[in-house]
């Protein structure tokens, strides 16, 4: 996995006292972020910071659906391994756990401005997909009115390969972009696996700290997946070296690519008032 990070606090990072403490990375992926992190320049970009969120040890975004309302409360999306309570095993569902979490708002150039706070963890999992959905304390037009941030919005169908994307990291407040090379019928890693799984174009080297980023298309500015995987060293099916199974049990190990969870099939779950309910006609999430 892109691993959540623990150590030393970064609070230089963050807005104040009061927001999501980032830690530190291991120093190489540190250096690494330093000397490739983008210049500001939102206007250069089709794609920028704003609605991405940093937790204390991943990535994530501010996400809607497309019938999401204005008064509705904001969701954060993020990985399942990144939830505060540790990763789910194989088979487990987290649904409507209380939370306490707070993350630290992002703008365009990657400034925070704010802290959002959850009030649950209304759905993690790493069985079949690796996501989280916290419900926040703030409604979507709350967050617009205090901060001008509107929240990024959930594509409804299945991405293409070949789409340009950029993997926007709250984190590291840096940005990836390569394209889709295509999709892995199951992605194992250790003990999970996850399905239809969105492989990368080798341009994409993202790092620990980036797991939850949220995966943008270039032309519609719309959330198409979850980055949240990628394998470190060529091991097979091994912690931090997920393989590709294909519809024949054939194993591929591709050294030094990464991977994301789609969304799509997570939107028809998304009920009115931001619930998640599973049982949602289309609803593609797995049940406790």
């Amino acid at each position: 996995m892109n691993k959540p990070l623990v150590g030393a606090f970064l609070a230089a990072l963050l807005l104040g006292a009061g927001a999501a403490p980032v830690v530190a990375a291991e120093p190489a992926q540190q250096a690494q972020a330093q000397e490739t992190a983008p210049k500001a320049d939102p206007e250069a970009k089709a794609v920028t910071f704003a609605g991405t969120v940093a937790l204390s040890n991943c990535s994530g975004s501010v996400v809607r659906s497309p019938d999401s309302a204005p008064t509705d409360p904001a969701l954060v999306l993020s990985n399942g391994h990144c939830l505060e309570s540790g990763f789910p095993g194989p088979g487990e569902v987290v649904v409507d756990q209380p939370s306490s979490r707070t993350f630290t708002l992002l703008n365009a150039s990657g400034d925070g401005v704010g802290t959002l706070k959850a009030s649950k963890i209304a759905y993690g999992t790493m069985t079949d997909t690796d996501l989280s959905l916290y419900e926040t304390t703030s409604t979507y037009q709350q967050i617009e009115d205090s901060y001008g941030i509107q929240a990024l919005e959930l594509e409804t169908a299945h991405p293409t390969a070949g789409t340009a994307i950029t993997v926007a990291s709250g984190y590291w407040k840096r940005t990836y972009s390569c394209d889709i090379d295509g999709f892995v019928h199951q992605l194992k890693e250790g003990r999970w696996t996850w399905k239809d799984s969105v492989r990368y174009t080798p341009e994409c080297q993202t790092i620990g700290g980036t797991s939850g980023s949220p995966v943008i298309d270039d032309a519609t500015g719309k959330v198409v997946a979850v980055n949240n995987t990628g394998n470190e060293s060529g091991r097979e099916c091994t912690d931090n070296n997920p393989c590709e199974v294909d519809e024949n049990g054939e194993v591929t190990v591709r050294e030094g690519i990464n991977y994301a969870q789609q969304t799509y099939n997570m939107v028809p779950c998304i009920g009115a008032g931001s619930k998640i309910d599973l049982n949602r006609e289309g609803c593609g999430l797995p049940k406790p």
